[in-house]
């Protein structure tokens, strides 16, 4: 999971795309970088650290031009080498940057191929670098004459979309050419685009989320469409294609859960919508498993959970209160490498109002439990401050599988559910009793906000790959690779992919 973003317009855009990474910051605080096109030549400034401390006033004003690309990385437990931080650049055919956000399960064959048939050199152990050399391809073979034309641009997205497996959404740059914005066949990493009018003309601008256009003051438009290649050209018009053979939407689940912002919408469906869904779906098994009337009080931890905590406590009758106060300088700990690290910063991130524990039997709601570290930690923080029972509810159903379109999952031996009951990751947990989302419920609290959603990418769930060519050995690879650093050939977007040996499904789209 990155963010990423793309704007054209009559302006300087180095403020534009520094502003939207800021409303992005929440989908990668590993490093950040700005690629910009002027006078046929690109600026490009990128290093490890959030927006904010990337980029410097000498760094801004040497962004020049009125077109450019924006990405946030993702942190993993793998590589977080600066030369893996993006956009990256390739010189032929015309001069492209790329930013992507997503993981291609096929790109190591891609790397081989590039190197035997294409004639083309790749730097670094990063998928992205793989796929943007793969569009500079398909796109030089394709172009015939000096010029590019968007038909030409379409064949060529379309020949990548063949060769290309995995989820992924992109924005490229082309010198002097345009901005060059398509995701994945099967629609599993969200891209959208907005336009601003003005007094010179029409703006455009792509980004990962909703939030980023309206934050800019661009009016949302659409979202992409799975296997859509969107062209801005020199003239800021812009052209549109279905560059896939058999498209269809499945988003990611997970967006909806955690990783995407409440106040964007994804797919038609607003992610606070569907959070409040989750909650009322969440309260009605809390009904039915008997635990209501033990419930004095109801609180979420911050700040994702929020939502279905509100909705939850509101179909159980139950008071809301909010027991934890967040440190919003402290990163997201699911995203964290190292297990130290994430359970220290658990504390320092947040902190117990002792009056709302005491002699109550408090009912957690967090949006999942994947390591069960910051789960642990909680209860205990709970019973610290006088909580007379722990209930812990999570918003989500048992994280069981990799994930291996773009969001970095744990290992076997950390992922908390893998190979224990319901009854047994309670124990482990410490809480008096666990309730878990059913996934039936979890993609109904998508469909509900818009119906037509009808299929979803919820492989870390139900261990179903919806691209249908993820294998055993596959899984194997990659688990080997987190365990051995050293041994390369396993990263992803932004390296270290965590899979695990499991036993799964696979389904095609």
């Amino acid at each position: 999971m990155c963010g990423i973003v793309g704007v054209v317009s009559h302006q300087p855009v180095n403020q534009l795309l520094y502003d939207a990474l800021l409303l992005l910051q929440h989908r990668g605080q590993d490093a950040a970088g700005i690629a910009t096109n002027h006078s046929s030549m690109f600026s490009m400034h990128k290093a490890n650290g959030l927006v904010r401390d990337v980029f410097r006033t000498r760094n801004m004003r040497s962004l020049m031009g009125n077109s450019g690309i924006g990405h946030c990385r993702y942190p993993t437990a793998g590589s977080s080498s600066e030369e893996e931080a993006q956009p990256f650049y390739v010189n032929a055919p015309f001069g492209i940057t790329l930013a992507h956000n997503g993981n291609l399960t096929n790109w190591e064959q891609l790397k081989q191929d590039m190197f035997k048939n294409d004639r083309r050199h790749i730097n670094t152990d990063s998928d992205s670098e793989v796929l943007l050399n793969v569009l500079a391809h398909e796109i030089q073979k394709a172009t015939t004459g000096y010029s590019l034309e968007p038909s030409t641009l379409f064949e060529a997205v379309t020949v990548l979309n063949r060769r290309v497996e995995g989820g992924y959404a992109a924005v490229a740059q082309i010198a002097d050419v345009g901005l060059l914005g398509f995701r994945d066949p099967h629609g599993i990493r969200p891209l959208c685009y907005g336009i601003l009018e003005g007094e010179q003309g029409t703006e455009y601008m792509l980004a990962s989320e909703s939030v980023a256009l309206e934050g800019a003051g661009f009016r949302f438009v659409r979202d992409v469409l799975p296997g859509e290649a969107v062209f801005i050209d020199a003239e800021n018009k812009l052209h549109s294609r279905i560059c896939a053979d058999n498209p269809s939407l499945n988003p990611c689940v997970f967006e909806y859960v955690y990783l995407a912002r409440p106040d964007s919408v994804i797919d038609g469906a607003s992610v606070y919508n569907t959070r409040l869904k989750m909650g009322e779906y969440l309260a009605e098994k809390i009904k039915r498993e008997g635990l209501a009337d033990d419930i004095d009080v109801v609180m979420p931890i911050p700040d994702s959970s929020r939502p279905a905590a509100i909705q939850l406590a509101l179909r159980l009758g139950k008071e809301y209160r909010e027991g934890f106060i967040k440190n919003r300088y402290i990163g997201r700990t699911f995203i964290m490498p190292g297990q130290a690290l994430r359970k220290k910063s658990v504390r320092q991130k947040l902190n117990a109002i002792g009056d709302e524990f005491k002699g109550k039997n408090v009912l957690l709601v967090d949006d999942s439990i994947v390591r069960g570290t910051t789960s642990r930690e909680i209860v205990q923080m709970a019973r610290d401050s006088g909580a007379k029972k722990v209930i812990f509810a999570s918003a989500a159903p048992p994280v069981l599988y990799p994930n291996v379109y773009g969001i970095d999952m744990p290992t076997r031996d950390e992922l908390i559910a893998h190979g224990r009951t319901v009854e047994e990751v309670c124990k482990e947990i410490t809480a008096d009793a666990l309730v878990y989302q059913d996934l039936d419920d979890l993609k109904r609290s998508i469909s509900d906000v818009n119906p037509a959603l009808t299929s979803f990418e919820a492989s870390c769930f139900d261990g179903k790959y919806i691209t249908g060519n993820v294998s055993a050995d596959y899984l194997d690879r990659i688990e080997n690779a987190r365990h051995n650093p050293k041994d390369k050939g396993s990263t992803g977007e932004d390296a270290g992919r965590t899979q695990l040996n499991l036993n799964y499904a696979t389904t095609e789209a």
